[in-house]
This record gives C-alpha cells, structure tokens and sequence, in this order.
C-alpha cells in the first residue's frame, strides 16, 4: 500500500467526525449514525483505492452505503479491504458521554477476517502482555498473567468491560480475584486500542462485543504491537446459520490476530467525536472546528497523533471541490 494512504484515511474519518459531532448531546443516535457514514462515504470517493468493504453498515439491503461489498475509492490504486464503523458509540454521542470515534481499518486484499455480524467473546492486552493471556483460561488466571507482565500487584490491575447484564458474572470474578474495572456504556474499539497506552490507566478488555468491532481492534492493536483474542457467540438459529453459510462450522475456535488480520501490512485510523483518554472530541468555533486524530501503520510500526484545524466555510462539504 502506498505511505500517503495514512493522512488520505484522516480526511476520512476527520470528515465522519465533524458531521456527527453537531449531533453530540441531542438524544438522536440514528441522525448522528447517518450523518457519519454519509461524510465518510462522501470522501472514501476521493481516495486514490480499489477497496472493497468487509466490515460496514451491514449487507447490501440493509444499508444504503459503506455496506459490505461496496467498491470504495478511485478506482485506482492499491487493492485494499476496508473495515468501517462511522461512527463507533452512536449512542455515547447521543448522551454526550465518552469516547465516541469514527475509525477506519484498511489491509491488502484478502487480508481481513470477513466476521459476522453477531457477539464475540474478547480478550485484548497492550505490548507488554502479548503471549501471556488466553481467552479459554479462566478471569483470574488472566488478570495475574497481566499482573506479572506488567510488574503491577493484581489489585492495581484495571479491566475494562462493557456494562451490560451479560457481563455481571465476569465483573464479580474481576472483583473477587481483587482487580479494578472501569464500566463502559459503550465503545469497544476505543476500549482495545486504550489497554495499549499506559497513560490510560487501562491493563485488559474482557467480555462479548460485536465480531466486526473486533476486526478494527485487531488492526489497532496490530499497530501498536498488542494482541486480541476472539471467539463468535452466535446467539440464535439464525445466527447459526449464517456462520455456516460463511464456511464457518467450529464455534469453538479462537481467532487471533494473525486470524483477523494476517497480512503485514494494515492501516488504522480514528478521529474523536466525544472527548476520550486517547482523543479530544471535535470542537467548533464560528465557521471552524478542530479535530483530534490518530493513524497507525503495521509496516511502519508508526503512530502518529494529528491535530486538525478545519474551515468549515472554505469546505462545507467536507471535500474541496476542484
């Protein structure tokens, strides 16, 4: 893949970040969802790419765009897969809370895991605890694993969770092996990529999300030299069914990173909507409004924070027209 893809992925997610920011706050998720995939999908058709989505909005008739199988780019330029979610914590920006992102991830075709649109069970450590977890050992034996790794005593190692009814046995074993656990409403992608960065005071992800939001964490991680594990949890007949009908038939098995993203080469991008540990959410100003971005290449091992200043009146549309 070409190097300037890096700061071309910026354009994009900076573009899905302003739009849905003007919703931040006002009760309504499913305006600042669409207002996020149409800016992105507006610039995706300025970015010199053969893409192809993997990961999207859904199957064709389930979304208008950035649905799976959508051709994304020019038409010229590398041959890439592309995995998006516009708007990753629709209802964080509804409520105005933390850590909502719009993020990108983008491998040479064929390399990354076509993952259903169903739960799977995670697990995800930062650069430190590579090689040491195991998502089939048990909770306590994971946190003392980190624990070591990280030269930490357990009771100073913090979890991060999704606060949902599912996870009420996995945060009372958190809790009983004497770890700390920071709840989170919403936003597994931020909550990945935040156990890589110490100043985030983040150690491990534990629990079930979505398996597409664990393919764009995979590439995060990836980036930043940390690790995933996964395992689907389809939760009916008909998600069953589907799995088979993608080939797969073993709900047993646990994919790792070279599962989700295989190749050497991946990019990452993410801008702030909401503020976060990572990233400052957009801010305006009159006709301006700034951004703070995040972009990560796997080949490169290089990551790089951009601050972004943005006319809104010079291009209103997001895009400068010719």
């Amino acid at each position: 893949m070409e190097r300037s893809l890096t700061m071309e992925l910026v354009r994009v997610t900076e573009a899905a970040a302003l739009s849905s920011a003007r919703w931040m706050g006002l009760g309504l998720q499913n305006e600042a969802d669409n207002a996020a995939t149409e800016a992105m999908r507006r610039v995706f058709d300025t970015i010199p790419m053969q893409g192809v989505v993997v990961i999207g909005e859904g199957e064709m008739d389930e979304a208008p765009m950035l649905y799976i199988g959508e051709e994304l780019g020019t038409g010229v330029g590398p041959d890439v897969d592309v995995a998006v979610d516009p708007l990753e914590g629709t209802s964080i920006v509804a409520q105005g809370t933390w850590n909502a992102l719009s993020v990108i991830a983008i491998a040479d075709r064929g390399n990354l895991l076509h993952a259903p649109d169903m739960y799977m069970k995670k697990i995800a450590v930062g650069p430190e605890a590579v090689g040491k977890v195991d998502i089939n050992a048990s909770t306590l034996e994971n946190l003392q694993a980190v624990a070591k790794a990280k030269d930490k005593d357990i009771e100073d190692v913090v979890a991060i969770v999704l606060d949902r009814p599912r996870h009420e046995d996995l945060v009372k074993e958190i809790r009983a092996a004497g770890a700390r656990i920071k709840l989170i409403s919403d936003g597994d992608v931020a909550a990945a990529m935040n156990t890589a960065f110490d100043d985030t005071g983040v150690d491990i992800l534990f629990g079930i999300g979505g398996a597409p939001e664990g393919v764009i964490s995979a590439v995060a991680l990836k980036c930043l030299g940390g690790e995933i594990q996964g395992k689907l949890t389809p939760s009916n007949d008909d998600e069953i069914a589907r799995c088979k009908k993608m080939g797969i038939e073993d709900f047993d098995r646990v994919y790792y990173m070279d599962d989700f993203c295989p190749g050497d080469d991946a990019i990452f991008a993410a801008t702030g909507v909401t503020d976060g540990e990572l990233l400052k959410g957009v801010q305006f100003k009159g006709s301006g409004a700034s951004t703070s971005s995040l972009v990560m290449r796997t080949k490169s091992g290089t990551v790089r924070f951009i601050d972004g200043m943005h006319s809104l009146k010079k291009k209103p549309n997001l895009v400068m027209e010719d």
